[in-house]
């Protein structure tokens, strides 16, 4: 698989909101779910590029967000 293939792939995203792409003919992993994002990988990639603006795991972000909250209170 390369930057030119022709591949059809859908876009993917885990528990901790990790996007990712996977070849479309093929089974989603264990973990993972679509999105309904299906195309190219240019496309598929631009999308998840606009999407995920924050690759921190969510787990992170709220752990995050109590310490931020404790301190506050």
């Amino acid at each position: 698989m390369t930057d030119d293939d022709t591949y059809d792939y859908s876009v993917v995203v885990n528990h901790e909101d990790q996007y990712s792409i996977w070849p479309a003919d093929l089974d989603i992993p264990p973990g993972w779910h679509p999105v309904g994002v299906t195309g190219p990988k240019a496309d598929c990639l631009a999308y998840v590029e606009s999407v995920w603006t924050d690759m921190r795991p969510r787990s992170l972000r709220k752990w995050i967000d109590e310490q931020s909250s404790q301190r506050s209170a």
